[in-house]
């Protein structure tokens, strides 16, 4: 039997004039959108740290940010730069799972923990973190996003996570979907990324005995069917013990994302909360990956059982 999902080390907090860097693992980042977002993060008295290689575009593929390697690159870098108190993604897009295979774990694992904050096509590099290097990550808004860019509340949450951890303890509220109540540790993101990670190498053999937290943007009900009837099949879901449900942006009317999502989780037999905001929407809780918590569906909150950062 699969062991349970493990607690994962905490990165430190951030403090004021901490160096923190900026990465582009995954899609184009538009400059016009990156410049403002390093401002905000300097309003913080953050140093932002720009990786060489963020505003680059693939020479013949226009949806990558650089080549693999450059981006690879970049990530290993910053992370493993004694100066940098913690990396940020530009944007998310599509790359990771190019890049994922080129990063440097073990000198990442050597290095210790340190925030790295994405979502969206980052959950390849959340998962990798969690599995290859055993820190924790924090599922929250991009540098370069519009959600970042825009929504004071979701900076609010970021900036609150970061500096002062203690404070969110309670990162996401929603509804019962499934009443009852469990403990686990956290993990997931984009549910299409964590169907994708199935099979490859060095990838999470399970969720058993974690709390799984899922959402997606852009799947339409039947592509959710499929995605959710991939991970039930696959057993990667046996032995979860509880689930969150974020934001669908995109995906179709909700009542109809709803019944896809009661009918294929329904049956697990464990708590699910519905509509607790975190993902692809523009006002989007952050929430860490890899910290012990409880789900009380019934109340309709997943509470952490220590702060996110140390």
């Amino acid at each position: 039997m699969t062991a349970a999902v493990p607690e994962l080390a905490r990165p430190p907090r951030l403090r004021p004039g901490d160096r923190i860097a900026v990465v582009a693992p995954c899609g184009p980042v538009p400059e016009d959108r990156l410049l403002p977002g390093l401002d905000l993060l300097r309003a913080w008295d953050l140093e932002p740290v720009v990786a060489p290689h963020v505003l680059d575009v693939h020479p013949e593929i226009g949806h990558l940010a650089g080549t693999d390697r450059d981006r690879a690159r970049d990530l290993t870098e910053a992370y493993t730069d004694p100066s940098v108190a913690a990396v940020i993604c530009a944007r998310g897009g599509y790359g990771a799972q190019r890049t994922v295979d080129l990063v440097d774990w073990p000198a990442i694992r050597a290095a210790g923990p340190k925030p790295f904050v994405g979502y969206s096509d980052a959950t390849v590099l959340h998962e990798a973190f969690a599995v290859r290097a055993g820190h924790a990550t924090l599922h929250g808004p991009m540098v370069a996003t519009a959600a970042f860019l825009t929504e004071p509340r979701t900076r609010e949450s970021l900036r609150a996570t970061l500096f002062e951890p203690e404070a969110v303890r309670t990162p996401a509220t929603g509804s019962a979907l499934v009443p009852g109540r469990a403990a686990g540790v956290t993990l997931g993101g984009c549910v299409s990324l964590l169907a994708a990670e199935l099979a490859t190498p060095h990838a999470r053999p399970s969720a058993r005995g974690g709390l799984l937290l899922l959402e997606d943007v852009g799947e339409e009900p039947y592509r959710l069917d499929r995605i959710l009837t991939q991970l039930l099949r696959s057993g990667w879901l046996d032995g979860v013990a509880g689930i969150v449900l974020g934001s669908w942006e995109e995906c179709g009317p909700y009542e109809e994302v709803r019944a896809v999502l009661a009918d294929r989780l329904g049956g697990l037999g464990v708590p699910v909360v519905e509509e607790a905001g975190f993902g692809h929407r523009a006002t989007a809780p952050t929430v860490p990956l890899g910290v012990p918590a409880v789900l009380d569906a019934d109340a309709g909150t997943l509470t952490l059982d220590v702060p996110a950062l140390t």
